[in-house]
């Protein structure tokens, strides 16, 4: 068994393409992250869940168990109130992460006979929730309307169509009333993952699903907390059916110990400054400003209006050693390698956010087209 993980290790060396857990230097300008307000680092922000949390004196440190055994508690139902309420929903449901949440949706919904068709870039954990369940699988190509429908005339039982709202290693957006219009057409039910659209898109960063007022047209959507809020936790949202369902049969809800009160409350009070309008204003400005700046120059950007801006620069080896330049020279950009994506199509993700500063923005930009 050493001889084959050696080899299997090897293989990824070769291809320069092996992972490692590094520390990354404090000093450096962020720009990989995906803390796109600064919730995360934000001291107001942490003193809100220090205060939440000192009121609510009798809050164990563990939950000590999963939800359906001694996790749950009327804090938790609260927040899922919350939720379902801000995101105009009848129900919600918090797991552990956006990986439980994707994989115990996926995995659970659909059942043999069914049909799952999901875009092609969508998240490792929306294509690993679609493999456990026992549906029939596709792909389609990204965005491509043509090729989904393709696949729909297909399909049979009943049908999941899954996407992200914005996709995490491209920055762009999938036609969520197009995909609307499909599902309407051939009975389907839409799955969208709004992981990187929270706090970014919407009047008070609900999402793209709601800026595009879509909600009502839209079977299951899943919110991510370790992006734009800064804290850990997901969050399913639909109807009270849905979550009863899933309370009875996600395994990934069923079988794990619940989110301890700390994460439950640094859930809340990211809503809560969602309320604000001041960082997702930064946000916007230093978005814009980024864009303009490498508007027009000789530089591979993908198309995105959102907080991730990813410059193709193919080959492993060639997208490292510009990573590693630009973090020698002050800014943390992170590389994006094959296999996390396909060969050729190899790029920077550069992350957007409130706290860069605009001379941070100006100056990257220029390192960019050295």
């Amino acid at each position: 068994m050493d001889n084959f993980l050696q080899q299997k290790l090897e293989e990824r060396k070769a291809e320069n393409a092996l992972r490692a857990l590094q520390h990354y230097p404090e000093n450096l300008a962020d720009f990989f992250s995906n803390d796109y307000l600064s919730f995360a680092r934000s001291p107001q922000h942490r003193q809100a869940v220090e205060q939440l949390m000192a009121s609510h004196p009798n809050a164990k440190n563990g939950a000590t168990g999963s939800r359906l055994i001694s996790g749950n508690s009327r804090f938790a139902e609260e927040l899922e109130q919350h939720i379902a309420s801000f995101h105009l929903a009848e129900a919600a449901l918090v797991f552990n992460s956006g990986y439980d949440a994707n994989v115990g949706l996926l995995s659970c919904i659909a059942q043999r006979g069914d049909t799952i068709i999901c875009d092609e870039l969508i998240h490792a954990s929306l294509i690993d929730g679609a493999r456990l369940s026992l549906a029939n699988r596709y792909t389609f190509a990204h965005n491509n309307l043509t090729a989904l429908e393709e696949k729909l005339k297909q399909s049979k039982g009943n049908i999941f169509i899954v996407t992200e709202s914005v996709f995490s290693m491209d920055g762009d957006t999938a036609p969520l009333a197009d995909l609307c219009d499909l599902a309407k057409k051939y009975k389907a039910h839409l799955i969208v993952d709004e992981a990187h659209g929270l706090g970014v898109f919407g009047n008070k960063g609900e999402g793209l699903c709601q800026s595009l007022n879509l909600q009502n047209e839209i079977f299951a959507r899943v919110y991510t907390y370790g992006k734009a809020l800064g804290c850990h936790g997901a969050a399913v949202v639909g109807s009270n059916l849905l979550k009863q369902y899933l309370i009875n049969f996600a395994r990934s809800f069923i079988y794990t110990t619940a989110l301890p009160f700390q994460a439950l409350a640094c859930i809340w009070e990211g809503y809560r400054a969602l309320e604000k309008t001041e960082n997702r204003l930064l946000l916007h400005e230093n978005v814009a400003l980024f864009k303009r700046l490498v508007n027009g120059k000789t530089l591979a950007f993908l198309p995105s209006d959102s907080a991730i801006h990813c410059m193709l620069v193919p080959g492993n080896e060639a997208c490292k050693n510009l990573a590693e330049r630009l973090q020698k020279n002050g800014f943390n950009v992170k590389a994006i390698l094959s296999p996390t994506v396909a060969k050729g199509k190899e790029r920077l993700r550069i992350c957007i956010h409130a706290h860069n500063s605009k001379a941070e923005i100006y100056e990257l930009s220029s390192q960019l087209n050295l």
